[in-house]
Order: C-alpha cells, then structure tokens, then sequence
C-alpha cells in the first residue's frame, strides 16, 4: 500500500512553493541596517497614520440652505422635495385677509405636500377651509382652528405657525379663545409636542393665484448637516496622509529587499492563456450579463448613486430617510460616477462583470496553484472550483449590491497575506491590509475579509518577530500602521466622526438592527419558497456547506488533505468559517448576502474534489456516501420554487412550483439518493473489492464515473438550468418584455429598460364604462348580488405573492418578503354606492362603485351577476376581446 507522504516530504512541497515566489541572491552587506531608510519607514508610517486618524475630527464646510416662499411676488406651487424629508425648523407666516381667496371647502391656502397626494394628510402640513373653518393640520394631528368669520375679521393679524423637533405651534394672531373653552379670552393658540411633528416638505402648494400679499412669507431652513465638504486644512492632511502612506510602503519595501531576495515575478506564469474552461466560464458569465435575473436592490442603489450629485452626499433614502451611506459608501461613489456615461443596466453592472471575470482569474491563477500540486492538477478540482463559484455568482451577485467587491475583496486579500507568508515580506501584508480595509468598508457584510487577515496571524508575527531583530519592530510596524488607517481618508473625505456616529445611532434606533442571535433568519429566509429561498440560492449555500464539511473532516482525520499545501488549505477553510461567523453580526439577515462567499465557494470546491479522490479518500464507501450527500442538497434545492425576484420572475418556467409526475420532482432526487445510500451500505458490509452481481457491477461502474466529481456534476447541472431558466423566459416572454430582451436592446441604443413598455392608463376615471339600463351606483349587483356589500372589503387588500410560505411570512424590517407590489386599501368616505373602500389609481370614489364578499369571521360563497356596460367604439380598425376568468389573476 502506498504511504503518505511525510513530513518532511511536506516540508519540502512548502519550500517548493516558497521557490516559486522568489530567488536567493547573496547580499552585499548582510549586516547593513539601512538606517535612512528605518528613520523615513517610522517618521513617514507614524505621521501617515495620525493623519488618517485626525481626517474624522479635522473641520468641514457645511452648505446651508434656506427655502423660502412665495418666489418673485407671485402666489404659485412649488416643488422642492427634500433629501432629508423634514426641515431643521419652519416658520410660516400668513395675513389673515389671504384667507379670503378660499371660496371652497377644501380649498388649501398653503400645504408642504400636494393635497391630492396619497396620505398627504399623514405626512404633512396643511392649512386649509374645511367647512367653514380655518384649520392648521400637521401629520393628521389638528393644531389650531378658527371659524373663518373671524379670520376675516378685522381683529384677526396673521396666522403664525412653527415647527421644531420637539413641538409644533400655530397661532391667530389678535384672536382669542371663545367663551367655551379651558381658557377663554387667552390667545388662540395650539401646541403639538411629545413627538417630532414636523411636516414632511415636497414644496410649497397653495389654491390661490395672483400677487402674493405682503407679510405672506415661508421659510423653512433645510437639513444640510451631510451635505459637507473638506476645507483646505482637512483636503491637506488627507493628501499628506495618503503621501506619506505610499512613502512609508516604500520604505517597508526597502527594508524587505535587504536581505538580498531577488522578486521573481508578480503575476503567476502564463496568466494571459485562456483554457477550454476559462472561455465556458467567461461566455456564461458574459451571457448572464444580458439575460441573467438583477438582485432585488438594483433600482434603489441606482437612484441613491443618481442622486447623491444633487444631494451633497450618498443618502440612503430608502430605508434611512437620507442619513449617509457612510461608512460603507465609497462602492456606491463610483457608481455615481459610471452613472454619467448612462444608467443602461448592461452599463452600470459592467464593474460586475469584470469583478466576476477577475474573481476567476484569481481563483484559477492564484489559488489552485496555492493550495497544492494535488489541486493544481486535477481536472476535476478547476471544473468544480468553476461550478461552485458560478452556483454563487449567477443567482446572488449580477447586480449593483456591494457583494462582488467583497468576494473579490476577500480572495485579494487572502492572496496578499498567502504572498506575505511564502516570502516572508511585510508589504504585502501592508496592501492586505488596505484591501482588507476597502472590503471591509464596501458593506456591512464585508466584515467577513476580517478571517483573511486572522488565520495568517501566526505565521505573519514569526516573519515580523525575525525581522525585527535586524530591523527593529516600529520600522515594520509603522508602515503596516498607516496602510490600515489610510481608509480613514477615504471613508471620512467629506463627512466628520460626529456626523457618522449620530447617522449610526439613527440607523439603529429605525432599524433593521438585528441582533447576531437572530442569524438564523438567514437561513429560514433559505428555505422558504420564495425568490429568497429559490433553488439556485438554496444549492450555492448547501454545497458550500457540504464542501466545508468534507475539507474540515478530512483535515482534522489525516492533518492535511493529502497532496494539499497544508497552510494555505487550512487558512482557506478558517476564512470560510470565520466568514460565517462574522456575518452573524451583520444588522439585516437576508439571503442576498451569501454572495460575499462566491470566491471562497469557488476555492473551496477546489479543495473539496481533492479530498474526496480516490488518492485522498480511499474508501468507496466513503466516496458513494458524499455522493449520496450532495444527491440530498439537490434534491433540498428543488424543493423550493425557481423564483427571482420581480421583473426578472417574468416568463421564468417553474417560477411558482414544480411540475409533479405522480410524485414532486424533489422526491423523485430522494429516490436516486436513497439508490446511492444503498450502493454504499453495500461497499459498508462487502467490502470496497466486492463485485457482486452483474447488475450491480454495471451500476457501480456508473456511478464511478459520477462520484470521482459529483460536485461538479451537480453544480453545473444547476448552472445548465439557471441559465436555460433565464434565456427560455426571455423567448417565451418575446416579443413582450423581459429582462434579456431590454438587455439586448440596449445594445442599439434603446436604454430605457422597462420604461419603454409601460402601459400607464393617464386617466382612470376617463375610461370607465357607462352602464346600459341601471344607474351607475347600481348597475355592479344589479341583476344578482348575493352576499356582496359595498363595504365587504378587509382593510388591508395588499396583493397575493408570487409564491407565498407554507406558513405565514415574517418580515425583520417592514421590507415585503414577495415579488409583488400591493393596492391602496384602508377606508375613506362614502362612494358612489356607499362604499368606503379607498381606492387605488387615483379612481374617483363618486365613479367607481365597489362590491366585496368579504366578511370577518368564516367566509361563504357569494355571486355576483351586473348588469351590461356600453363598450367604446373599435379604434384604428382594431377589435374589442373580452373574456372572463375565475380566480386569481396573474400574469407572466
């Protein structure tokens, strides 16, 4: 029987590996001490790094701005959204003669909302006639009335209203209360505290017209606390700080260069060939650019980088009512700035693309080669390391969320420290460093490069611990210092450590903020049936599980997987483990995340073909056990939906279930594992040399060929139908569309996505059938309405999902767990057939009338038969269809 190698037969393999990176060339002056160089590596490490630590506390310049109203003497709406939805603090002030313009009930006199806008009374200010009164309302919430009558009345002055954070007040200036209130002949007067009521501004809005009265006058002072800048001292230290950094990496390169190693190359040999496999991964990649489904983030982080010129900053108005993005906001920077050229999507996930070609390319030519002659050349090793990556890559990381960079990030980072330890150098820890730092700061998940820096700890302190001795430690220290805070600059370039401390505090006062004990939301999100859930997130997570099992089994069985280098194996497996430890503390559990793991997925699988070969596992029982495994994680894939999320669910086969053939397609994969299962209790009892029957001899050779990679097998099994998925709703979708049509399209020049297709009906109301023989309020129920009222519809009538849990859905973070928008719902005041249903589109409840079977409690069936409607003539010599359908509508 063969042996295992031994140790020092491992020894030599590391050497060998150390050989690769560099050359022994004799120094001149061994006992040199470079004292210029030491002296310039501290002065310049040590200032850099107070630099870049000061670049948060060093001053700012603040723009202030004030909006104020009405503009040239003129009475006229005006829309001014703000970025931060309130201001700092408003004063109004109106003559009350002003209010004579008001003919109508409902008339606005001045409103920071339009009136017509949908919950304009929740959110916002407005003073206007209701009956005959003259009222203030601030978010829903009455602060001061007066009869009209007296408003006119000589006696009255001028209304007068302010808003802070703490209360909101307003006025009639020369009123008094009336003889039935608490406080009769005190001045009319209201007050609103105890919350921060201030009114939400999109403008100034008003019903009247002409020449605006004098003492009429707005003014609103707008919350530019982020909307900051560098002064010269601050722009000045930042460009030191950087300066100095890159001269202190200098000198630390000096200082590594004295022991008379000559650097061989950096970039590995023949990095520029391309191999049958490399072209497979880059045409599907490529391909998946067009047709491949977005994340679920991409229009609101494009909005957020479109809007950040104008705003003065990156705000996050999406979740955190446009507190900065910072710390994590310099990846969201550069798409602002790609967002020049144009917003097509092919354009804006280009970054995407070339992050995903440059992942491989790092995997294929830096990590195998680094893992061992045993990875380095197997087949099936690279076949997998492509399929596990791609099984991450596809579904989780084709859109504009920071996950690209960080997974790109990690392996960056770990190739700088695996480079530092096979060369015994300080700089590439110190650009490990950075790397690890700018990942880190690209998300809230990029805290998981933090395991590439870890697990090198002990080797990085023995190769500092050895050149210290000739060097001394704070030559070393200093640069590595400056090169881990030199992010501080970029971070805080135009924000100060107040202003970030108190965005955070905000951040986690709304939430999400969710505790690290709460990580198992992750992955129930994981397996549940929704595009969360859906098969091909599910497969990504559990190979990557099965292939961290099977290399941590068989490393702590055997010390290392055989013909593997056993230190960057081992610090491969800690990234993967720590990375799973740190994203419990990430603040939202969602699956999307998983997309940090794409690289390591892809080295990993690497590293697991390896251990489970017939060299490094010799059991074939063993071999057919894994292969039943990941024979289970499929099966577990499938019992899920192929969802994506919204648009990109559009034409998708199978996007709401499975077809089943007697049995689910899941149980049938049960079946097949349940097969292989047997063939291994058979290897178990008759041993691995056992031939058995024929039947058994001709399935055994079967399956061989399968189990010398099943993980490959499986994961681009997953890749052929992911692929096919997207590429077959795309045709099946045509000529209607999709998102692989508009992706092509854009190609000639149509970049308008979606846009271009929109059907928006501009007025409803205009479209509504006149109904023939029964009066509009009647005409619904008129022939039989049993067990429909007007009023039979529950409060709350948010659309059905796509593809609903089993079980009631939960949701962290007030975020919808569907692909599917909802419909207004709630009540308002009576229509048109006494219903007080509030309606979406902008329906006129006076038109529309409404009949609903729904009641609380059991619900019974119900029939409904109205009366005929008028249908409008045929158009451009078109056809009117109709038909009727029963159920549920959806549409693909």
């Amino acid at each position: 029987m063969a042996q295992l190698p031994s140790k020092s037969v491992t020894r030599a393999v590391d050497h060998a590996e150390q050989s690769d990176e560099d050359t022994r060339r004799p120094s001149t002056d061994e006992r040199a001490n470079h004292r210029v160089v030491r002296i310039v590596a501290v002065v310049a490490g040590l200032l850099g790094a107070l630099l870049a630590i000061l670049t948060p506390l060093l001053p700012v310049k603040q723009t202030t701005a004030q909006l104020t109203w009405p503009q040239n003497g003129v009475l006229g709406s005006v829309e001014a959204p703000l970025i931060g939805y309130v201001a700092t603090d408003l004063t109004i002030t109106v003559p009350c003669t002003s209010a004579a313009g008001l003919t109508k009930t409902n008339s606005v006199l001045l409103s920071t909302v339009p009136k017509q806008a949908p919950k304009a009374v929740d959110r916002g200010l407005l003073i206007e006639r209701v009956n005959d009164d003259l009222l203030v309302i601030v978010r829903n919430t009455p602060v001061v009335s007066a009869p009209l009558s007296q408003v006119l009345s000589p006696a009255c002055q001028k209304l007068v209203f302010t808003a802070h954070a703490d209360k909101v007040t307003g006025e009639f200036v020369g009123l008094t209360k009336g003889p039935n209130s608490d406080h009769p002949g005190d001045p009319l007067r209201g007050e609103r505290g105890g919350y921060d009521f201030r009114p939400q501004i999109v403008g100034v809005f008003t019903d009247l017209d002409g020449p605006a009265p004098a003492g009429l006058a707005f003014s609103a002072t707008v919350d530019t606390r982020y909307s900051s800048s560098p002064t010269p001292l601050k722009l000045a230290a930042m460009i030191l700080g950087v300066a100095l950094t890159v001269i202190a990496l200098v000198a630390l390169h000096l200082l590594d260069t004295a022991d008379g190693t000559r650097h061989r190359r950096f970039l590995p040999s023949r990095w520029w060939s391309m191999s049958p496999l490399d072209a497979l991964v880059t045409a599907v990649l490529v391909w998946w650019h067009f047709v491949g489904a977005n994340t679920a983030d991409d229009g609101y982080i494009l909005t957020m980088a479109r809007v950040s010129e104008h705003a003065g900053y990156m705000a996050n108005y999406y979740r955190w009512f446009g507190t900065p993005e910072a710390p994590f906001g310099w990846y969201y920077d550069l798409l602002a700035l790609w967002a020049h050229v144009t917003t097509a999507s092919i354009w804006m996930r280009l970054p995407t693309l070339l992050m995903a070609l440059a992942c491989w390319w790092v995997i294929s030519r830096e990590v195998i080669p680094r893992l061992g002659h045993a990875v380095k050349g197997s087949r099936a090793a690279a076949w997998t390391a492509a399929g596990m990556f791609l099984a991450f890559w596809l579904p989780l990381n084709n859109g504009l969320r920071p996950e690209p960079i960080i997974a790109l990030g990690i392996l960056l980072t770990w190739c700088s420290v695996e480079r530092a330890v096979a060369t015994s150098r300080l700089l590439p820890v110190a650009v490990a460093c950075i790397i690890g730092a700018l990942t880190l700061f690209s998300g809230p998940t990029g805290i998981a490069s933090i395991g590439a820096l870890m697990v090198a700890v002990g080797p990085l302190r023995t190769i500092l611990h050895r050149r210290s001795k000739r060097f001394g430690l704070l030559p070393l220290a200093a640069p590595v210092a400056a090169a881990v805070t030199v992010t501080i600059i970029l971070i805080f370039r135009d924000q100060t450590l107040a202003g970030e401390v108190q965005a955070s505090a905000f951040k986690s006062t709304v939430g999400p903020s969710l505790a690290w004990f709460d990580e198992y939301m992750r992955y129930e999100r994981l397996l549940m049936h929704t595009p969360d859930g859906s098969v091909a997130r599910r497969f990504g997570v559990l190979a990557l599980l099965v292939a961290l099992a099977v290399s941590v089994a068989m490393t702590l069985r055997k010390g290392r997987i055989p013909g593997t280098a056993a230190g960057p194996s081992r610090r491969i497996i800690g990234i993967t483990i720590i990375s799973f430890i740190a994203m419990m503390f990430t603040p939202t559990k969602w699956t999307h995340h998983f997309g940090v793991f794409a690289g390591l997925a892809g080295s990993l699988g690497a590293l697991a073909a390896v251990a489970v070969s017939a060299a490094a596992m010799r059991s074939r029982r063993n071999r057919t056990l894994f292969a039943a495994l990941v024979l289970f994680i499929v099966a577990l894939s499938f019992a899920s939906v192929n969802g994506w999320w919204y648009v990109s669910n559009f034409g998708v086969p199978w996007s709401n279930a499975f077809p089943e053939w007697r049995f689910a397609f899941a149980t049938m994969l049960i079946a097949v594992t349940v097969v292989v299962l047997l063939a291994a209790a058979w290897f178990h009892f008759a041993g691995d040399d056992a031939t058995g029957p024929a039947w058994f001899s001709r399935l055994r050779s079967r399956l061989a060929r399968i189990m010398q990679s099943p993980l490959a097998v499986a994961a681009w099994l997953l890749i052929v139908f992911e692929v096919l998925s997207l590429t077959l709703a795309m045709t099946d979708q045509y000529p209607a569309w999709s998102v692989g049509r508009s992706n092509l399209q854009a190609l000639t020049g149509k970049a308008c996505g979606l846009a271009t297709d929109v059907l928006v009906e501009q007025h409803p109301n205009e479209g509504m059938l006149p109904p023939v023989g029964a009066p509009a309020g009647q005409a619904l129920g008129a022939v039989r309405g049993d067990g429909f009222t007007p009023n039979g519809i529950p409060t709350d009538v948010s659309a059905d999902p796509v593809m609903a849990p089993p079980s009631g859905g939960f949701d962290d973070d007030g975020v919808v767990t569907s692909s599917e928008a909802g419909t207004e719902g709630g009540t308002t005041a009576p229509g048109i057939n006494g219903s007080r249903a509030r309606l979406p589109y902008d329906l006129d409840a006076a038109r529309t009338p409404v009949l609903g079977s729904w009641r609380s409690g059991v619900q019974v069936p119900a029939e409904l038969r109205s009366a005929w409607y008028r249908l409008p003539p045929p158009r451009g010599g078109r056809a009117i269809g109709g038909g009727d359908r029963r159920g549920p509508v959806r549409h693909r």
